[in-house]
């Protein structure tokens, strides 16, 4: 999928100003990290003035499974949403923006739209929410919010081949 393109797209009449992508890279399964690091080159190759990739990490913890105590390697995505919030609160705060779409789901990011609108009150702030998810926290908050559709995310994918910089990037047939 193509993020700008995406954005574009839910809100075609306004000038878009950045597009920022908060992820974190996979951790200990090298053909997943390939995958991504594929992805997020082309992304960024296709879309290189507007788009700013943010990390965040992942953290690795040993479980135990509470019936037979056995003991397990799982993974927990750590500060996406930190940064996403702070992302938020930064950026109303320097007045970049007048308009802010977050394409989420997760109410994590509450805390700092409330923040954002008591620094720019006037400030729009609203909710794209990906196919089959939402929050009523965050339609609760926004003044407005919707569900992308599926058909909306097939209209946003980066082409099949592209070059750039002479650099040449394909689409895995994976992800057809």
């Amino acid at each position: 999928m193509n993020v700008v393109k995406l954005s574009r797209s839910l809100r075609p009449r306004q000038r878009l100003v950045s597009v920022k992508y908060f992820t974190s890279s996979v951790l200990n399964d090298p053909d997943a990290q390939s995958r991504q690091d594929h992805y997020l080159d082309a992304l960024v190759a296709a879309n290189p003035t507007i788009l700013e990739v943010i990390h965040g990490r992942y953290q690795q913890k040993e479980r135990r499974c509470f019936k037979c105590g056995h003991k397990y390697i799982s993974y927990e995505e750590k500060e996406t949403d930190v940064n996403l919030a702070t992302s938020i609160v930064v950026d109303v705060a320097k007045d970049i923006f007048d308009t802010a779409m977050i394409v989420s789901a997760d109410s994590d990011v509450a805390p700092a739209v409330r923040a954002a609108r008591k620094i720019r009150s006037n400030m729009f702030i609203f909710c794209a929410f990906p196919p089959k998810r939402s929050s009523s926290e965050l339609k609760e908050l926004m003044p407005a919010s919707f569900q992308i559709g599926v058909a909306t995310i097939r209209n946003a994918q980066l082409p099949d081949k592209f070059t750039k910089n002479g650099k040449h990037y394909q689409r895995p047939d994976k992800w057809h």
